[in-house]
């Protein structure tokens, strides 16, 4: 029999994780008071905490740009590496 899971929206468990952290209840109190699994709600709260690693101390837009810089930044290192490889086969073609 297959296992049926149940679904949350964004906003339940970004409530859920804020409830952990502003009240100091531990994640079995809330998972039980909600009726989630504990271990969902773990996951839910070190996925939260990741997503704030290294933002402390910055504004909505400070995080909001160093996003955007971020993927520009990939963006522009997969540029520059597609670049490096087509001048090393233009050089190997010019030196035949």
């Amino acid at each position: 029999m297959p296992e049926i899971r149940k679904k949350y929206d964004r906003e339940f468990r970004e409530g859920a994780v804020r409830i952990v952290e502003e009240t100091g209840k531990s994640i079995a109190a809330v998972a039980g008071d909600l009726g989630v699994n504990e271990g969902t709600l773990g996951n839910w709260c070190a996925r939260a905490r990741e997503a704030r690693e290294g933002t402390e101390g910055l504004s909505k837009g400070d995080i909001d740009e160093l996003k955007r810089l971020r993927a520009q930044h990939a963006e522009l290192r997969m540029e520059r590496d597609v670049l490096k490889r087509s001048v090393v086969l233009w050089v190997k073609e010019a030196t035949k």
